[in-house]
């Protein structure tokens, strides 16, 4: 049996790389919060009028559009101008929130749910994070599982929106909380182990899973604890 030697200088370098992509990736997806926060903004103030008449259209334009703008971040991600269209992205995602945003701050205590839903999306963020990164496990095994578990939530959500069934719309809420939890510890494990090495593309899939997850527990909680006027 043949055991192939790695150079210790070689291992100490590999490691320095995945904890450079690590950080920059941790510092860009801070840095998107910006301008999702000003688009959020932006979007409690537009009159999403055409939403309520065609709900289903709507809804595929601004996935058409989210799907749109991702590709440019992928065409893009080697240069400085994949930066540009990531957070130009995460400007009209957060644009996007408008709606949702909308709804919550209709409910006596919607500040309160919005409030609740950004810090348990941080906590869950945090925590699973910590252990991908602490314990250096690699949860790689996971990616086939979730991918066809996500496109069992999107073809799930796409049926709703015809549906428009309440316990059908809690119950991919609630599994899409778990799914978008367990990317969580699958993309920040692909980038512990190496797997990904562009920060703008690591930052893209943690960034869609914390948007994610924000979503469905805020609609979690306006189910569970919104207080009606």
């Amino acid at each position: 049996m043949q055991y192939e030697y790695i150079p210790a200088t070689q291992t100490g370098s590999l490691a320095l790389e995945q904890n450079k992509v690590l950080r920059n990736t941790y510092m860009m997806l801070a840095l998107t919060m910006i301008p999702t926060v000003i688009g959020a903004f932006i979007g409690t103030s537009i009159n999403f009028s055409f939403m309520a008449l065609h709900p289903i259209m709507f809804s595929l334009l601004m996935f058409g559009a989210m799907m749109g703008l991702m590709f440019a971040v992928t065409a893009l991600r080697n240069s400085v101008w994949g930066v540009v269209a990531l957070l130009g992205f995460t400007f009209v995602a957060g644009v996007f929130l408008g709606p949702i945003l909308q709804v919550a701050l209709h409910f006596r205590n919607g500040a309160q749910l919005v409030g609740m839903a950004a810090g348990g999306t941080g906590i869950i963020f945090g925590s699973l994070a910590t252990i991908a990164t602490v314990t250096k496990k690699d949860f790689s095994f996971m990616g086939k599982f979730l991918f066809i578990g996500l496109i069992m939530l999107i073809v799930a959500s796409l049926a709703n929106l015809f549906f428009q069934i309440p316990a059908l719309s809690l119950t991919i809420s609630a599994i899409a909380v778990m799914i978008f939890s367990a990317y969580i510890l699958f993309d920040v494990s692909r980038i512990v182990q190496g797997g990904e090495t562009n920060y703008v593309m690591a930052t893209l899939a943690l960034y869609m899973d914390i948007y994610n997850l924000f979503i469905n527990l805020l609609q979690l909680l306006m189910a569970f604890s919104g207080e009606r006027d």
